[in-house]
């Protein structure tokens, strides 16, 4: 009898990991309203495109008004709550300060992309930007940067280590990010029975620990010295792990987790080490579809 309740509580748990996860109508109407880059006075394309499995998904292309394409472009993963037009205030920063093109990617089952959030799919939507990024000729296919906050560092982190993307990848940054899902379940619920479930009964893992140890390009990661949500060690602990042989953390006082891109050091910390980033070699722009004299 005790088995059986066992599992009946652990088959609920593993059923209601998406509502713990997953926050799309957080705020209200997120699903509804997307604010646009022209409330920012940005230059912008809207684009939907069809996943690999059939969802259209929702992006923004933001590009440069001058010499855009001689210019780096961010391919933009968001966290797990809203949509990406609540964090265009962020991605004005990015446009002015780092002169970079920016590609905002809409999760499937977020905004105005079409159906529900799974590890697995946010995974695919990814691929789906950065296929869609790497086919457009008028963008520098040699200098395509993976940029993740909270749940989307864990989404740039898998793209980033897999092995048909990883050296077309010019470089990672991921910030306020976790070690995975079950970790952070760990800290958040405080149930003590965590520590002795198995991984599969973790509907959403999202290991970016040990995925971060096949991440060969620059890495750079971003943690908020107060963020009271992922605690900065992760960052430290992903840092450590990743296969990168260039990386950098830069943590960031009074940074927490949703405000850190607000610390007056944030953006001159990014600028530091785009400029500092060594440029793809000449196989991974073969690779890329990069021609070369």
């Amino acid at each position: 009898m005790l088995k059986i309740i066992q599992l009946f509580a652990t088959g609920i748990l593993y059923n209601a990991q998406d509502l713990l996860l997953y926050y799309p109508n957080d705020p209200p109407d997120s699903r509804l309203f997307v604010l646009q880059p022209s409330n920012f006075k940005l230059p912008y394309e809207s684009i939907k495109i069809k996943s690999k499995d059939g969802f259209k998904i929702h992006m923004f292309l933001i590009k440069q008004s001058a010499n855009s394409n001689h210019r780096p472009t961010m391919i933009f993963f968001h966290g797990n709550a809203g949509n990406m037009g609540q964090r265009l205030s962020n991605v004005s920063g990015f446009y002015h300060k780092l002169n970079i093109n920016i590609l905002l990617v809409e999760y499937r089952g977020y905004g105005l992309s079409e159906g529900s959030p799974s590890e697995r799919g946010l995974y695919m939507d990814a691929q789906t930007a950065f296929d869609y990024i790497m086919q457009r000729n008028d963008i520098d296919r040699s200098q395509i940067i993976l940029f993740g906050r909270s749940l989307g560092g864990a989404v740039a982190i898998d793209l980033a280590s897999r092995l048909e993307y990883k050296n077309k990848v010019w470089v990672l940054i991921v910030e306020n990010t976790f070690t995975s899902i079950p970790d952070m379940a760990k800290i958040l619920l405080k149930w003590r029975c965590l520590n002795w479930l198995p991984m599969f009964c973790h509907k959403n893992k999202f290991p970016s620990l040990r995925k971060v140890a096949s991440v060969s390009c620059a890495t750079l990661v971003v943690c908020g010295a107060c963020d009271a949500l992922v605690p900065p060690r992760m960052g430290r602990e992903l840092l450590l792990r990743c296969g990168a042989p260039v990386k950098r953390l830069a943590v960031l006082a009074g940074g927490g987790h949703d405000d850190t891109w607000t610390r007056p050091d944030y953006y001159p910390a990014l600028l530091r080490f785009l400029l500092d980033a060594p440029p793809l070699p000449r196989d991974a722009l073969a690779c890329a579809g990069v021609h070369t004299v």
